[in-house]
């Protein structure tokens, strides 16, 4: 099964470009159709009110749940006292797998974080060639898996994203995906030096086209169960399960000291290579 781990859905409510103004699928499904894409992981364009951004998406994921899982989008500042009710309106009555956050609305918080890991879903987040937060965030939660997209750096931005691949070795709970890289030799570099159960396939769609972003993971030549892995293995074991357990509340002073109680890996061994 081949898993498009990266793919966004919606109409925004900016006119800055098409990131925040629209994304429509409909040029994108014919295409991943005829690249043999399965299946997608959508989340919304940029929007000033997340909630109607995301029911925008849980309309595509309810008509096509075979075909669509979702990921809730966040503004980490502006949703900040909501997060909670966000997310978990997004998990348990839309289906949703994931958390979206991007570093363009505002860095991510400890809120973010403790949301994803009482709920036990992973994150999304675009660090925009801010690489030194995926020590922090990697460290800080070490139960939470981070997708950190673009090898960090949708922007080509070279010094970032070979530093990131120390990031991808390092830390257990840190993945990447090949949306828009476009310096192969580092993806090549990533995928030798991290393993290929770190990498997912993602298209950046509808904007980039998914049969171009797809043959990057096949001219990698790699034996077929690391294909496999990369293609949607990855993407199926960490987005796989619905998360349908209660929302467990997060008290006010465990919010402002970051502190909460010892958690179990729920995901120990997807983290490592088997």
């Amino acid at each position: 099964m081949i898993i498009d781990a990266h793919c966004h859905a919606g109409k925004g409510d900016g006119l800055t470009g098409p990131w925040d103004t629209a994304a429509p699928l409909r040029d994108y499904c014919r295409r991943a159709a005829a690249a043999g894409i399965d299946r997608t992981i959508l989340f919304s364009a940029f929007h000033s009110d997340y909630a109607i951004a995301n029911r925008q998406v849980a309309a595509y994921v309810r008509v096509c749940p075979d075909r669509f899982w979702g990921l809730a989008f966040v503004h980490p500042l502006r949703d900040r006292g909501r997060m909670q009710s966000l997310v978990g309106t997004a998990v348990h009555d839309y289906g949703f797998r994931g958390i979206k956050v991007h570093r363009h609305d505002a860095p991510i918080t400890r809120e973010v974080c403790d949301v994803a890991r009482a709920l036990r879903i992973p994150v999304l987040y675009d660090v925009m060639g801010e690489i030194a937060v995926v020590e922090l965030i990697a460290t800080e939660y070490p139960d939470v898996p981070f997708v950190i997209p673009h090898l960090g750096s949708f922007a080509d931005q070279w010094s970032a994203q070979l530093a990131f691949i120390d990031h991808l070795v390092r830390h257990r709970n840190v993945f990447t995906d090949t949306a828009g890289v476009r310096r192969f030799d580092l993806l090549e570099r990533a995928v030798a030096r991290a393993g290929p159960h770190k990498v997912l396939f993602g298209s950046d769609g509808p904007w980039l086209h998914p049969a171009v972003e797809l043959s990057k993971v096949f001219a990698l030549r790699l034996p077929a169960g690391d294909e496999a892995l990369i293609l949607g293995g990855n993407a199926q074991r960490l987005f796989g399960r619905p998360r349908r357990a209660r929302v467990q509340s997060v008290p006010v002073t465990v919010m402002r000291t970051g502190q909460l109680p010892r958690h179990t890996d729920p995901w120990s061994s997807g983290f490592t290579r088997e």
